[in-house]
């Protein structure tokens, strides 16, 4: 089996890397800037106000100059441990390397992907946004090789990228293509779905129509309440859809998709970076830290349609919960599912708020719930993950199998 390096272009990482740096700046000078305006004596309106007031009343008793020295020292600290971590990253040699698995089925730049294992087979489905190995980020920490092993076959989408066929996709066209991959996988017999994050709604859409091809439908950390707990944000992000309006056949590109993420934390990459400087570039942590970061930084464009969709339609009108979200004209309903369903909510998830992914669990007649204490990403990369969601969630396909085959 021939096996290739993959060598990600890590001079533009983490991106969208002047948005990092400016956010980076930002916080470490706006302490130095707000020193001087920080005096005894300011009206205390509330908690934070009188935390500042007794940080004022310490400085004075410190000696302002000794304080500003002290904080130049920090910031110059900072800024080292940042563009140190950054440096580390581009340098350590770990390169993704792919080895060729067997294509179950191909249409345009997507693939079926067969993980092997003898047992029933389960066709995931990331999201379009990113590319499909942080499912298999690592040889001795991957989802789908774990699910073989537990005696499944795991089938994985893999997106690609798309091309001259796809630039005039929608939801619908990807919806389509995956009902599909959906098919062929169920040549023989019935498949389990795992959708994972806004593949999970694309999973859901697709199994509907097609139920007598689905065993079980797992989703992870999929939303569907798109106003619970964000109402205001998912406004703004329905607002930069409807910017969209009149584009046609382009590609909204991977730095604006990487610039809604780093509104979530503008100054995630400063403390992770930071963080990785301190790490031994030759140990597991660094080589692990290293595989994620190139997965974050290899992102996928999307088909302006889908992206005016994904933001007007979800996020902007929440059609999903208000059940007006419609797919070839047919409405995705929960309700309708006549399959177990076991929904995967984890429980420190900040790009899918809980409550959003839970307001789904309710929907759906047949359904059971997993709450991790884990991030988004998490579920797949954390050192648990296996533990708390990979094998959870396998034995409860192997059951929904054997029930079915009963």
């Amino acid at each position: 089996m021939a096996r290739r390096q993959l060598r990600p272009d890590r001079r533009l990482a983490p991106r969208p890397l002047p948005a990092h740096l400016m956010s980076a700046c930002g916080l470490w000078l706006s302490s130095r800037i707000a020193l001087p305006l920080l005096r005894p004596g300011l009206p205390p309106w509330n908690r934070p106000g009188r935390r500042l007031l007794a940080l004022a009343e310490e400085i004075d008793a410190c000696g302002r100059e000794r304080v500003a020295a002290a904080l130049d020292r920090e910031i110059i600290g900072r800024v080292a441990a940042f563009i140190g971590g950054l440096e580390a990253y581009r340098r350590h040699p770990y390169r993704r390397v792919a080895g060729r698995r067997p294509v179950r089925w191909q249409e345009g730049g997507s693939r079926l992907i067969d993980y092997g294992g003898a047992g029933p087979a389960v066709v995931v489905v990331p999201s379009l946004v990113n590319r499909y190995y942080v499912l298999d980020l690592l040889p001795e920490h991957s989802f789908l090789r774990h699910l073989a092993r537990l005696g499944l076959n795991p089938l994985v989408v893999d997106w690609g990228e798309p091309g001259a066929a796809e630039l005039g996709f929608g939801l619908d066209a990807y919806v389509a293509r995956l009902g599909r991959a959906l098919t062929a996988a169920a040549a023989r017999g019935p498949v389990a779905v795992v959708g994972y994050c806004m593949g999970g709604l694309l999973a859901l859409a697709a199994a509907l129509p097609r139920q007598a091809a689905i065993s079980a439908v797992t989703l992870l950390a999929t939303p569907w309440d798109f106003h619970a707990r964000a109402a205001l944000q998912a406004g703004a992000l329905g607002a930069v859809g409807g910017g969209l309006d009149g584009l046609e056949r382009v590609l909204f590109p991977v730095e604006a998709i990487q610039s809604l993420f780093f509104a979530i934390d503008p100054f995630l990459a400063q403390r992770k970076f930071a963080r990785f400087a301190t790490l031994d570039p030759q140990g597991d942590a660094a080589r692990r830290f290293v595989a994620l970061e190139d997965w974050i930084n290899d992102g996928v464009p999307l088909p302006i349609a889908v992206a005016r969709e994904c933001l007007v339609a979800w996020y902007g009108r929440n059609q999903p919960a208000r059940g007006a979200w419609r797919v070839a004209g047919r409405p995705v309903q929960p309700q309708a599912l006549r399959r177990p369903a076991l929904v995967v909510i984890p429980g420190h998830d900040r790009i899918v708020p809980p409550a959003s992914a839970a307001a789904l669990a309710a929907a759906l007649p047949d359904a059971e719930m997993l709450r991790p204490p884990l991030g988004h990403v998490g579920m797949m990369t954390a050192a648990r993950a296996a533990e708390m969601v990979w094998t959870p969630l396998a034995r409860w396909l192997m059951a929904a199998a054997a029930r079915g085959a009963g």
